[in-house]
């Protein structure tokens, strides 16, 4: 009998434990959810593509960021080890972001970076830079600047 109340207590503190991991949970929106959010302005596009990805087509609002969470290399892509940084160089915990890569994966991981820091107010886009296309909203293209 011992046993079993040692048990059933073991129990009881593993799930008080894990109600109150402080941990937020990572919320995907959908492409037309981002774009109304957006629409309003109190949120701003945190794009974590390469930057050749990003002049190639972005999610069209005013102040998109870019941000890369990894980089292509000769190896293969590497994960930014500065991504934090520089963030919180650009934004403030408090600010509302939504998050958005080329398919929806990178934004994830990158989502889930910016709430351990304890950003508040982050949703990935589900789906990425492609659904958005899909979805024939707007997109901005960057051209370089040629100096003859």
């Amino acid at each position: 009998m011992n046993h079993s109340c040692i048990s059933i207590i073991s129990l009881l503190l593993l799930l008080l434990v894990q109600s109150c991991s402080s941990e937020p949970d990572l919320i995907t929106i959908d492409v037309h959810r981002a774009n109304r959010l957006l629409g309003d302005g109190e949120y701003r596009y945190l794009d974590v593509r390469t930057l050749e990805e990003f002049m190639k087509g972005h999610v069209d609002f005013d102040g998109a960021l870019n941000i890369p969470y990894m980089f292509d290399t000769h190896q293969g892509r590497v994960k930014n080890g500065n991504f934090l940084e520089q963030v919180l160089s650009l934004c403030n915990k408090a600010d509302h972001l939504v998050v958005g890569c080329q398919a929806g994966i990178r934004s994830v991981y990158a989502s889930n970076v910016l709430l351990e820091a304890g950003f508040k107010h982050v949703y990935n886009m589900g789906g990425g830079y492609l659904a958005w296309v899909e979805n024939d909203l707007p997109v901005a293209v960057l051209t370089p600047k040629l100096e003859l």
